[in-house]
């Protein structure tokens, strides 16, 4: 499915970020750290999921991609991730990384392949993200970006 979300930046100290973060069981610890941008995405007015971006060059790290429990199994996964391809891409972006301990099914069918982390440039290896918040066994997974 193709849904028109609004996407509006929100501060890593966001109580709602931070639930929905925490309640996925994904990394709370670096939101507020700077070169981070989050994102709350909604539809028709209700908060559906967020999302977050880091650019290091020509490499964007997407990071904190969550839907609300109760917005789950309607694509908005996939329209998340789309914003947030595109606004890598717009940023000057000419791949996507990621790591994912249980959804790296679902970034393949986005377009995502799996890369080992030695291949990734050295500024995605030194994210808080990579160096230490992810366990190693989290897959490294990325994309290309349109140019």
């Amino acid at each position: 499915m193709d849904f028109d979300l609004h996407q509006q930046a929100v501060e890593g100290h966001d109580d709602g970020l931070r639930a929905a973060l925490a309640g996925a069981g994904l990394p709370v610890d670096d939101l507020a750290d700077a070169g981070r941008s989050f994102y709350r995405f909604s539809r028709d007015g209700e908060t559906v999921g967020f999302g977050g971006l880091e650019l290091y060059g020509e490499a964007a790290l997407l990071r904190s991609i969550v839907v609300l429990s109760d917005r789950r199994g309607f694509g908005f996964g996939h329209a998340i991730t789309s914003g947030l391809l595109d606004q890598a891409h717009r940023k000057g972006a000419g791949a996507a990384y990621l790591l994912t301990e249980s959804a790296a099914p679902f970034f393949l069918s986005l377009g995502f392949r799996p890369v080992a982390r030695e291949e990734a440039p050295a500024e995605i290896r030194m994210t808080r993200q990579a160096a230490s918040l992810c366990p190693a066994s989290a897959a490294l997974m990325v994309r290309s970006l349109p140019a």
